[in-house]
């Protein structure tokens, strides 16, 4: 199982949202390519970065940090947030980025995500980003209709690969993974899992990693980090 460091961008900066609450932002470095190194210096091979901007707004984005993140470490880079067409899905694999998340337009624009997939096959995971069961799009915003079970279902049969699992109610809380959550998804997907929000503790790494024969492949964490609650070292020696 692969430990995946966050990054979430906020006009060029690091920062971590409650909730997706953009009202509840805490910034944590105004140099996110410093914290990628440090990442990577600890050991992560892969790292997670959300384009918050563009996650709220498809007009804003942080391409040139992104780019930069992307340049300077030499480990892939996954990248979501405002992914609403395919000309933004090529900007990103144009600089260099590994594979890209699609939530939002999941819900809009299957037909289109079905397009994307079948160019991109490996390059392109879904997004299931669900509060109680239901799955929220447009920055967490908006209700997307869904139930996060069917829009599995959906993803796999449009082509995706791999599904990238956030509780929104846990993201950036620390009060631990909704574990039932994970298992359902995983169970439904008969894909590779990796799953976000909620991580506080080594202890709580273990707990996830007790899903790996359900087929949950990876974690993904930023607040525990930034807070010391965990180090990437630790997580990468308990996860692998």
């Amino acid at each position: 199982m692969i430990f995946i460091p966050a990054i979430d961008l906020i006009n060029g900066k690091c920062v971590r949202l409650h909730r997706g609450d953009y009202s509840k932002k805490k910034e944590y470095s105004s140099e996110p390519v410093e914290v990628a190194k440090e990442f990577v210096n600890q050991g992560a091979s892969y790292l997670h970065v959300v384009d918050l901007d563009a996650a709220k707004d498809p007009e804003l984005d942080n391409l040139k940090t992104i780019g930069k993140i992307v340049k300077t470490v030499n480990v892939p880079v996954e990248v979501g947030g405002g992914i609403r067409d395919r000309e933004k899905a090529e900007k990103l694999f144009d600089i260099g980025v590994d594979r890209i998340i699609i939530g939002t337009l999941l819900v809009k624009n299957p037909e289109l995500v079905r397009e994307i997939t079948a160019l991109y096959t490996e390059k392109v995971a879904a997004g299931i980003d669900a509060k109680d069961g239901k799955v929220y799009i447009s920055g967490w915003k908006v209700d997307g209709g869904v139930p996060a079970i069917d829009m599995v279902y959906k993803a796999k049969n449009l082509g995706i690969k791999i599904i990238v699992y956030t509780d929104i109610k846990r993201d950036g809380t620390l009060i631990g993974p909704n574990l039932e959550g994970i298992k359902r998804i995983a169970n439904a997907a008969k894909l590779p899992v990796v799953a976000a929000g909620g991580i506080h503790s080594i202890e709580d790494l273990r707990a996830i990693k007790c899903l790996e024969p359900e087929g949950v492949i990876g974690v993904i964490s930023g607040k525990a980090i930034y807070e010391g609650k965990i180090t990437v070292r630790e997580a990468i020696h308990i996860l692998e």
